[in-house]
């Protein structure tokens, strides 16, 4: 059973290209991000090589919107997620679940106690008048929650996230410049989701010096694109959390208004998938 340690350090080495890809000769890390203890395991099964949780999967479970699930229970759920599979897991720690850049760095701390090889902390605010923090004040959180990733045996791999793009600030340069203070803060890997034109992520990866992640949304690059220009991991989101969401809507509307079973087809493919991951 790999350790603690065991998993932060092949998470952070996984950072680097993957070679023999069935995507090409190198490929970044592909990241699923499950949304329960079943779909971990599952996608474990697939021979992903790490994963990471969804805090908009999470709180679908839940019947809630993204960023209304309590800190507690985001950890407590990583936590489930870390003991599901031996696989290196980081989680979404949406803004750390506070503002203050000490609280920050207590919510990393009990990252750490929860098994994790990595997170994410974000710069937004989660207030609809200003959704994301001023770059000093965001800096100075990455910073924080640097030192307690960091500070102990295990190297937690801390992800620093600039969320303009999910806000509506297309500002490309504001989002490098952000990213570049997060690096010098003390990020391990860097990440802008809502970016999707090639020629934008591609600027984002020359002008920093750490591992960049992109989020898969429509239009996103293929993994061979993003590969070429040194993306060095892809994640989905909530993506693969409302997909089955998405199935579920289909057979329940067929059922419905056709009175018809075709989706017990999708059912036994996805049965037998679940048989061969939970039994093992």
């Amino acid at each position: 059973m790999p350790t603690q340690l065991d998993k932060a350090r092949r998470f952070l080495a996984l950072h680097g290209s993957l070679p023999g890809s069935r995507h090409g000769a190198d490929t970044p890390l592909l990241t699923p991000n499950p949304w329960d203890i079943g779909s971990a395991k599952l996608l474990a099964s697939l021979g992903f090589e790490a994963l990471a949780t969804t805090s908009s999967g999470l709180a679908s479970t839940l019947g809630r919107l993204d960023g209304a699930v309590p800190g507690d229970d985001v950890l407590a759920h990583a936590r489930a997620i870390v003991e599901a599979t031996d696989l290196p897991v980081s989680a979404d720690l949406e803004n750390g679940f506070a503002d203050d850049p000490a609280a920050v760095a207590e919510t990393v701390r009990r990252a750490v106690e929860a098994g994790l090889a990595g997170c994410s902390i974000e710069d937004s605010t989660g207030r609809v008048e200003a959704p994301i923090y001023d770059v000093a004040m965001a800096a100075e959180r990455v910073g924080a929650a640097a030192e307690a990733a960091h500070q102990g045996e295990v190297h937690l791999v801390l992800t620093a996230r600039a969320e303009n793009h999910l806000h509506g600030r297309h500002d490309l340069a504001d989002t490098v410049a952000r990213l570049q203070k997060y690096q010098e803060a003390g990020a391990d890997v860097l990440f802008a989701p809502g970016l999707t034109r090639l020629e934008d992520i591609r600027r984002v990866v020359d002008e920093v010096d750490r591992p960049v992640n992109v989020l898969a949304r429509p239009g996103t690059p293929a993994v061979s694109e993003l590969a070429a220009i040194g993306v060095s991991r892809i994640s989905v989101g909530g993506a693969f959390a409302f997909a089955a969401l998405g199935a579920v809507v289909e057979a329940a509307r067929e059922l419905l208004d056709l009175g018809t079973y075709g989706f017990l087809d999708l059912s036994a493919r996805g049965s037998a998938a679940a048989r061969g991951a939970f039994g093992r």
